[in-house]
């Protein structure tokens, strides 16, 4: 009788019911919940990270595929070697004015489309349709349809009409300027610009329909003009969204690639970053070299990205304590 009670008196109580489960079932439970990540995170890693592992390791090589036998370990030389090209920083200078050109020039294109898509009128959903879709199409086929169908000199749209217009004035032999030779990094900005500004609107037209409209009720009521209201009410409240825009914008159109190998080969000084990084490994096969300028591009990229994911964060804070 003893023995039974003391076995009794010593077994572990049973948990009660709510409490915690032990530590061991909440660590296969989270583990449950994490295992259908891991096939996507093990492919992400695989897709991203080990090759540019392999891109950090080979940029420490002088590296030349047409000489394969005399590749040796030269540590940072390439490093400095690129930050003291002279092509390298052209194509610096290059890519930080194609990107501000096209970002501020879509940013202000965007925002008065934005304004247009806020107000409603007939065929509201088709005209947005419309102007969403250069964003739709392939980078390539893009800098394709400007090069080919406006840019060409024989029959291109932006001849055509110059020669429909010099028609009206009793001009039979117009001038057709070659606009790709005339204005290179021009034709390459207005290309980007046409791709880029739907992306834009969009944005800034997800910020204008979230503004609190009964503070601009109350401001016309109170007399305010269209002008003042925007000013004063809109433009405040879309500072982050236009911030975004920049931020976001900028990480793309830095790393655009396609409009320049499309319209101009990178000739007549229209050559930015990847498109030199391009030149340095296919066409001078300096592997090292080129390895060394696409570490120093994605360190910048990563610069640029920071700061975005700091505005997309404060805008997610700012709206959720808003709701």
């Amino acid at each position: 009788m003893t023995t039974v009670l003391k076995a009794r008196t010593h077994r572990a109580p049973s948990p009660l019911p709510g409490a915690a489960p032990p530590r061991r079932s909440r660590a296969l439970k989270a583990w449950a919940t994490r295992a259908p990540l891991l096939p996507a995170l093990v492919f992400l890693i695989a897709v991203t990270q080990l090759p540019f592992v392999a891109t950090l390791v080979i940029s420490l090589f002088d590296w030349n595929s047409l000489a394969p036998g005399s590749r040796r370990f030269t540590g940072l030389a390439n490093y400095t070697t690129v930050a003291g090209d002279a092509d390298l920083r052209d194509s610096v200078l290059t890519t930080a004015l194609l990107t501000a050109t096209v970002v501020i020039v879509s940013v202000v294109i965007g925002l008065l489309l934005a304004l247009l898509l806020d107000r409603t009128f007939f065929g509201r959903g088709m005209v947005r349709t419309l102007l969403i879709a250069p964003f739709l199409l392939v980078p390539a086929a893009a800098a394709l349809l400007w090069k080919h169908a406006l840019y060409n000199p024989e029959y291109g749209l932006l001849n055509g009409a110059l020669h429909w217009l010099a028609g009206l004035f009793g001009d039979t032999t117009p001038a057709q300027p070659d606009w790709t030779s005339s204005m290179p990094l021009v034709a390459v900005e207005a290309s980007l610009v046409w791709q880029w500004t739907p992306f834009m609107m969009l944005i800034l037209l997800a910020g204008l329909q979230s503004r609190p409209l009964d503070m601009v009720e109350a401001a016309r009521l109170d007399g305010a003009s269209s002008w003042q209201i925007f000013r004063y009410l809109t433009l405040p409240h879309l500072r982050r969204y236009l911030e975004l825009g920049v931020l976001l914008g900028s990480i793309y159109i830095v790393q655009n690639f396609d409009a320049v190998f499309t319209i101009t080969r990178g000739g007549l000084d229209t050559a930015n970053l990847p498109y030199t990084i391009y030149t340095t490994f296919y066409e001078a096969h300096e592997y090292g070299l080129a390895s060394a300028a696409g570490v120093l591009v994605v360190i910048g990229s990563i610069v640029i990205a920071t700061f975005a994911l700091r505005v997309v964060s404060s805008l997610f804070r700012d709206e959720v304590s808003r709701a």
